[in-house]
């Protein structure tokens, strides 16, 4: 019996089959991994931060706007989570309906306005950061510190092509 000799270079192990199918060929491209790496993330929040807040990631993303910037015009807003400014003006409605922020004529431009969070809104963003912030770890815990950085890192580059 002779002793079998280790490839030296190995193939890599191949991904789990989902379903039933192969989808190698898709895993190379970038829309398909983003799309399944969005499912396991929006899953999460929706339990986690979407039903415990009543929030929608946009709603959510538009408060910790408004707690980091206190004043932002709805163009900053609509212009920073790449939203059209109809939209944000019914989602900061809603958002103001709830008692979660309140718009002021702008001091500087009397035809613009300002949003800024309520103590309510304020309060609110700190409960919610805080499940998020544990919500991502518990899910990119099997990552590394550096993996991490380097994921969010390659996130905003690709993310610099919509705001060019």
């Amino acid at each position: 019996m002779t002793a079998r000799t280790p490839n030296p270079s190995p193939e890599p192990a191949p991904h789990p089959v989902r379903g039933g199918l192969q989808d190698e060929r898709l895993r190379c491209l970038l829309g398909y991994s983003l799309a399944q790496a969005t499912i396991p993330t929006a899953n999460l929040y929706r339990k986690h931060v979407g039903e415990t807040f009543s929030l929608r990631p946009v709603e959510y993303s538009l408060l910790v706007l408004l707690d980091a910037n206190p004043d932002a015009t709805p163009k900053q807003l609509a212009k920073t989570l790449s939203v059209s400014v109809p939209y944000l003006t019914v989602t900061l409605d809603r958002l103001e309906e709830r008692g979660l922020l309140g718009r002021s004529r702008s001091e500087v431009d009397r035809r613009s306005a300002n949003v800024r969070l309520t103590r309510s809104g304020r309060e609110l963003v700190r409960k919610a950061e805080a499940v998020a912030t544990g919500m991502e770890s518990e899910l990119l815990s099997h990552l590394s510190p550096g993996e991490r950085a380097l994921l969010f890192e390659l996130l905003d580059r690709l993310a610099t092509h919509r705001r060019v």
